[in-house]
């Protein structure tokens, strides 16, 4: 029976990583990622310049241009801005304006201290005019106060930024604002491709069991090896398979990580996740330290989490007679794996809420909520293990009780109602 189980297992193993369609997905993969990650290497290949910069040339009538320009310095971010004074009339700066110029006048006003003109060969991207009507704001700002003969010392001081210097009385917390930006933008890209994977071991199980059905392939292999023995080696198969292709995609994210490196010497190029940044706020708020012990846990419950999936894919899958009538049964995974992918996203929402540590037990979505919620401090590594306990006894229920359901679907090719027959195999 061994023999039998491992040969079942290699050749849907096998059949899966040897069809054309495995290499053609995962090339097209490696150049989704080395593309996506170098987006600006590739803008500036075929003519986009990231580091041109904007000319601001500034006609100024009320005695503001440094004002202007240290205020615009301030602003510009990531914007290049080139700023000088002009000494020609705007009529004489405009008869020639390329499209790379912007023409700022500065107006000395009785009534608003202030007023301005902006003057472009063509339309102003948004981010840009943002900057340059933040500048002028600011100095509008200043040209009052100076105007009023408030002391330059006093405005600088009415200028600086506010000092707050933070005090956590509550000794335990192990999370504060620097999480914020690692939960908000990085966590939901890092547990994309896991939820996509599971979506994918899901439909790959169950469209396996329903071809060999439909195919009356089944009658022949049940005839050699025990319904037991099939189950568990599709489910095996499929989930060395989804390893192996979560494997692939890390080694495709450092490869194209490394040419971004290479490329731009920098860091990836293009891209709005600042990796230093992330480094310093996990750094910042004691996380670092968490990561050593939640990152194995999270694996374990990752390989038993996929390992339950299968297991509920394969046992609905017997039910049925066609693709159609799985995709039916599959659909209560799918929305369920996507709730618990937007309550990990959320989770920083119900801080202290004994709603989502219950959650945080419940296979399936153990899996993206725990590890979540230790991260902020909410649960701690116990109660980790208790999900993960949860989870192999909710395994052992279905190796237990879905495989009576599995030997009596596995082999039924009527043609009722898919729910019905689901019922109907649970009750007996």
């Amino acid at each position: 029976m061994n023999k039998k189980f491992w040969y079942l297992t290699k050749l849907s193993f096998n059949k899966k990583v040897k069809s054309k369609w495995f290499v053609i997905t995962n090339v097209i993969l490696l150049v989704a990622i080395v593309a996506l990650l170098n987006i600006q290497s590739i803008i500036e290949f075929f003519g986009g310049d990231f580091e041109s910069k904007t000319n601001v040339l500034v006609v100024d009538n009320a005695n503001a241009y440094e004002i202007f320009k240290t205020n615009l310095e301030t602003y510009e971010s990531d914007e290049n801005f080139e700023v000088s004074l002009s000494s020609e009339s705007v009529d004489e700066i405009t008869s020639d304006l390329t499209n790379e110029d912007l023409v700022v006048v500065l107006n000395a006003n009785a009534e608003e201290y202030l007023t301005s003109e902006v003057i472009s060969n063509e339309k102003i991207d948004s981010l840009t005019y943002q900057i340059i009507l933040q500048a002028l704001n600011s100095t509008k700002t200043t040209v009052g106060m100076l105007d009023a003969n408030i002391d330059p010392n006093v405005l600088a001081s009415i200028s600086t930024s506010i000092t707050v210097d933070r005090t956590i009385l509550n000794e335990e917390a192990t999370t504060d604002e620097n999480m914020d930006m690692v939960m908000s933008s990085v966590f939901p890209t890092l547990i994309l491709p896991f939820f996509m994977l599971i979506i994918f071991l899901v439909q790959m199980v169950g469209g396996e069991i329903c071809e060999e059905k439909t195919t009356r392939s089944m009658e022949i292999i049940i005839a050699n090896v025990s319904p037991k023995a099939h189950l568990l080696a599709k489910v095996l198969a499929s989930n060395l398979f989804v390893l192996l292709q979560g494997l692939l995609l890390i080694i495709y994210a450092v490869i194209a990580y490394i040419i971004s490196l290479y490329l731009s010497g920098s860091a990836v190029a293009g891209m709005s996740i600042d990796f230093g940044s992330i480094l310093d706020a996990l750094n910042l708020s004691g996380m670092s330290n968490a990561l050593i012990l939640v990152i194995p846990i999270t694996l374990i419950m990752i390989v038993l989490s996929f390992a339950a999936y299968a297991l509920v894919a394969g046992i609905l899958a017997s039910m049925t007679v066609n693709i159609e009538d799985f995709n039916q049964l599959q659909t209560p995974i799918v929305l369920l794996s996507l709730a618990g992918y937007y309550l990990a996203i959320m989770a920083a929402m119900f801080d202290g809420s004994i709603f989502i540590r219950i959650v945080s037990y419940i296979p399936f979505l153990s899996v993206f909520i725990s590890p979540t919620l230790f991260l902020l401090g909410q649960i701690t590594i116990f109660d980790m293990i208790i999900s993960i306990v949860i989870l192999i006894l909710f395994i052992y229920i279905l190796l237990k009780f879905g495989l009576k359901v599995y030997k009596t679907g596995i082999l039924n090719y009527s043609s009722g109602k898919v729910w019905s027959k689901l019922f109907k195999a649970f009750r007996e």
